[in-house]
């Protein structure tokens, strides 16, 4: 049996220029466009990729939170095509909450107030679903069911969440019609 040993030393040397470079480069994004330069500025430019639509911030919904697709444990085909059937409408129920509040804010011209926790004065134009959810977790509807009534409270909604609904394009009385005393169903 032979038996070789070899000993090695390593020596390590930074390259300032191309330290220099790595550094200058960091951050930097490179945008190309068909459009000519007369008729969009660089910032232009940036706005309108920063603003484009994107599909997979939308598959990314489904995937983590806030419909958690993964992981899928369903014992059946026909549950999971079911399940991920019932994922893709909510997917696009939060898509158009989202749209329908965004659109409302452009065409008022306004910036909504009060979606991030430690920071009320902070405003957006650009809200997600999840933000807008958030705000009404706070909302209990309590039911009281009696012989021949059933009685109802909901938490009153506050300033910021009459908005939100108002955004959204719903009736101010949304929340009145399910809170009712009453023996039928709103």
């Amino acid at each position: 049996m032979v038996r070789t040993q070899r000993q090695f030393t390593i020596s390590s040397k930074v390259d300032p220029e191309a330290l220099t470079s790595a550094i200058e480069q960091l951050g930097w994004r490179v945008y190309a466009t068909n459009q000519l330069a007369d008729g969009l500025s660089l910032v232009q430019a940036v706005e309108a990729y920063r603003d484009e639509y994107l599909v997979e911030r939308n598959f990314g919904r489904l995937i983590g939170h806030p419909l958690s697709l993964s992981p899928l444990c369903v014992e059946r085909d026909d549950h999971a095509t079911g399940l991920v059937r019932l994922l893709s409408i909510a997917l696009r129920v939060l898509t158009r909450l989202q749209f329908v509040v965004r659109r409302q804010l452009a065409q008022e011209g306004a910036a909504l107030a009060g979606l991030y926790a430690g920071n009320p004065k902070r405003a957006t134009t650009h809200p997600t679903t999840e933000r807008l959810l958030e705000a009404f977790q706070e909302i209990t509807l309590t039911l009281v069911i009696e012989p021949h009534q059933t009685r109802r409270h909901l938490t009153a909604l506050s300033p910021f969440q009459q908005r939100v609904l108002a955004l959204l394009e719903f009736t101010p009385t949304i929340d009145t019609k399910l809170c009712g005393d009453s023996s039928d169903p709103p």
